[in-house]
């Protein structure tokens, strides 16, 4: 057996609830944390929590968490050890891995040579095509005619989608070539804002499917395991909102091929720490269609600590240090069914525009079988530059139907003044009727928004 790294000092790049998750993380090994955060957030639960506070610069992120130098700077400037960039942001830029380990910080993530893989989408794709994982078709075009080219060769419908990150960001539908000249240039636009790089990518759209993912995890030792996958098919306009472990739609032998394939790419990039091989899956055909590796902390990572009982973020801070995994792919359990809720501060009646403002009521639900991370207390002042996430609210049981009972009594408990949330809109899903059998496809919750909508007003 190792032994633990001596004394560390991490600093979290990053905000909102995954930022308090790491310092909670880093408390429990025992490593001190310093926490970089923008001038709007100065005073979050993270901010009270960590072992020290940076303000890396103004409100907006492209000055201050998307600032490679300012994020170095700090990090050096405190005698930090390591650099923790949970998801977003900085987490998948291969340049930023490069000058961590340039300026002798341990960088916690996968080496700079996985993220640039990776984060060419076509080269992930040849990857996983050259590994017998299916793909679905797709590429690169720097121009409109280019784009019109490819989507031909593809067939539409098609979709394009941010080159150099996730989140649903700079993913627009389209169905013609008028479609994607409209498109293309606010995808590109909105792909530049989040992740500092505007490229796109076209794929082939598939419809009813399932978005299933699964989660891995590496290190330094030639130790790779899969921890089951996830579903995350109640997405509207590509934003997620209920995520679950298991997916309870698939079938053991596909369950097995997902799983497998996951494990190939892992194994063929040497890869070490947290990732996210993400799949969508033909309910007609039994077919499974490779999207991408997240090469990172998911958000909805807490629903596979709950059947699986594994402390991801420890799990991800101890290998980047050279730590083996405590876990073989031997012990890994799923017990029980877990669901997660994203709550949000946004307006379901506005077709979910941002809702910033003061929280003025704030009673999250307690008890047995719930999990809630969030960064929000009672006065928090929301603010407008950063996505919309307030908090996930997991609920686990033995079986789904339970879970899914669970977390809509808990929702239901959920006392929230001042901004508007997606709160009864999560419970309109939670409790439909096509939810509950587990029929949703990725395009399910754009069909029904309306419907449910009017469901959630009670």
């Amino acid at each position: 057996m190792t032994t633990r790294p001596a004394r560390q000092r991490v600093f979290v790049a990053n905000r909102g609830e995954i930022a308090l998750r790491v310092v909670e993380a880093c408390d429990r090994l025992g490593f001190e944390t310093v926490l970089g955060v923008s001038s709007a957030d100065r005073d979050t639960l993270a901010a009270r929590r960590a072992g020290r506070v940076v303000v890396l610069g103004g409100p907006h992120a492209i000055g201050s968490y998307l600032s490679i130098p300012a994020v170095l700077h700090a990090a050096v400037a405190t005698g930090c050890t390591a650099v923790h960039p949970g998801y977003g942001f900085l987490a998948e830029r291969p340049d930023f891995a490069r000058e961590c380990a340039a300026h002798g910080l341990t960088f916690v993530g996968p080496s700079p040579e996985a993220l640039t893989t990776l984060g060419d989408k076509l080269k992930a794709r040849e990857l996983a095509e050259s590994l017998g994982v299916p793909v679905s078709a797709g590429g690169y075009a720097s121009t409109v005619a280019e784009a019109a080219g490819l989507a031909a060769r593809v067939g539409y419908p098609v979709l394009i989608k941010a080159a150099h990150g996730g989140g649903g960001r700079g993913m627009k539908l389209v169905t013609s070539d008028a479609e994607l000249a409209e498109a293309w240039a606010p995808a590109s636009a909105e792909a530049e804002a989040a992740f500092g790089d505007g490229t796109v990518f076209l794929e082939r759209y598939v419809t009813d499917a399932k978005h299933v993912e699964v989660q891995i995890l590496g290190d330094r030792h030639g130790n790779r395991i899969h921890l089951g996958e996830r579903e995350c098919s109640v997405q509207y306009r590509y934003q997620k909102l209920v995520e679950e472990a298991p997916c309870a739609a698939l079938p053991e032998a596909t369950r097995e091929r997902l799983h497998d394939s996951a494990l190939r790419i892992a194994r063929a990039l040497d890869y070490v720490g947290l990732g996210t091989v993400e799949f969508l899956y033909d309910l007609h055909r039994d077919e499974l269609n490779f999207l991408e590796v997240n090469p990172r902390i998911q958000v909805e990572h807490p629903v596979t600590e709950a059947v699986t009982g594994v402390d991801l973020v420890r799990e991800q801070l101890l290998a980047a240090l050279g730590e083996p995994l405590s876990v073989r792919q031997e012990e890994v359990r799923i017990t029980g069914h877990a669901i997660e809720a994203r709550i949000t501060a946004q307006d379901p009646h506005q077709r979910l525009r941002p809702s910033p403002g003061t929280v003025k009521r704030w009673r999250p639900p307690v008890g047995g079988g719930l999990r809630f991370d969030s960064h929000v207390y009672e006065g928090y002042e929301f603010p407008p530059f950063y996505d919309a996430l307030m908090g996930k609210l997991v609920a686990w049981s033995h079986d789904r139907a339970a879970a899914a009972t669970r977390l809509d009594d808990a929702l239901a408990g959920f006392e929230i003044g001042g901004v508007t949330t997606s709160r009864d809109l999560l419970r309109s899903i939670i409790r439909h009727g096509d939810f509950r059998i587990g029929s949703v496809t990725t395009h399910w919750l754009n069909d029904r928004f309306g419907e449910l909508i009017g469901d959630g007003n009670e």
